[in-house]
């Protein structure tokens, strides 16, 4: 075997045992050394960090700008829909207008309970019901009688 076999693996390896050895005991110590500088620097994180930063910021103002148009604009269709179910507002109506027999069903029903469901019912968008055929009468005819 020739000798060039064993002296470059050494070579290499003796290379690498430098290095380790050096960034071990020299580089280390001096990376730690200027880090430490660094932090101890007023502000330097907020300096490097300030685009990021700003752009947190902006993007967090437009989603707050959204929620805020979306929650107040629920609010104020809620606050529409909610005038809407009050049972006296169709009591108020019949009053103003005379109708004393709209205004005396509506408090019956307002004092029943019914007055939310009277409400909802609208004769235009109110569901039919299905027509169901029947042959003849359901009632048989009673003996004697015609």
């Amino acid at each position: 075997m020739e000798l060039t076999q064993f002296v470059i693996p050494a070579f290499v390896a003796l290379e690498i045992l430098i290095i380790l050895a050096l960034y071990r005991f020299i580089l280390r110590d001096w990376i730690i050394q200027k880090w430490e500088a660094k932090m101890d620097e007023e502000g330097w994180l907020v300096i490097r960090l300030e685009p990021v930063i700003d752009e947190i910021e902006d993007r967090m103002h437009e989603k707050l700008q959204a929620f805020q148009d979306s929650f107040f604009g629920s609010v104020g269709k809620m606050t529409a829909n909610a005038k809407n179910l009050d049972p006296m507002n169709k009591i108020r109506k019949a009053a103003k207008d005379n109708d004393w027999t709209s205004l005396m069903v509506e408090y019956a029903a307002n004092k029943a309970g019914l007055g939310g469901v009277l409400g909802h019912i609208n004769p235009q968008t109110a569901q039919k019901e299905p027509q169901t055929k029947t042959s003849g009468s359901l009632i048989k005819g009673i003996k004697g009688l015609k």
